[in-house]
Formats: structure tokens, sequence, C-alpha cells
């Protein structure tokens, strides 16, 4: 059905940069790909602990990353 369509699984990610920044009840959090460039934000509620909001940004990263590549075929 999808054919040769790029999937956020298949996107690896060596490295990403995170940011962090506190927001009254919320936090603000910036990923970046180093190696591509690509950019995202988010926001998550600060109980939910670094390692996951990285890993929700992560997630939205590689997804953003294989949205491009599918749109430039």
């Amino acid at each position: 059905m999808f054919g040769n369509m790029t999937s956020p699984r298949d996107i690896h990610l060596p490295e990403v940069l995170f940011e962090f920044q506190r927001i009254g009840n919320a936090v603000r959090v910036c990923a970046i790909d180093p190696i591509s460039g690509t950019e995202i934000v988010m926001v998550g509620a600060p109980g939910c602990g670094e390692k996951i909001l990285k890993k929700l940004a992560i997630r939205k990263l590689a997804y953003v990353i294989a949205k491009r590549a599918r749109e430039k075929k």
C-alpha cells in the first residue's frame, strides 16, 4: 500500500540536540537533528520527566524527517 514510502521507523538519529525551557506550568522542548538541520518544537507537561519528553521529541523529529523525505520523492 505504501510502496517505497519512508517511515519514521526507518529514520536513524545517532545524535539529537535538546533544549528544555520551563514556561509556567509547561516545558517547551526543542529537538534538532544536526545532520539534516531539522528542528521540531513541542510542549509537554513538566511532570512527564525529561526522559519521556526526549522520547516524544525524537518520535516527532523522526516523523518530520520521514515526511520531508516522502515529499521529495
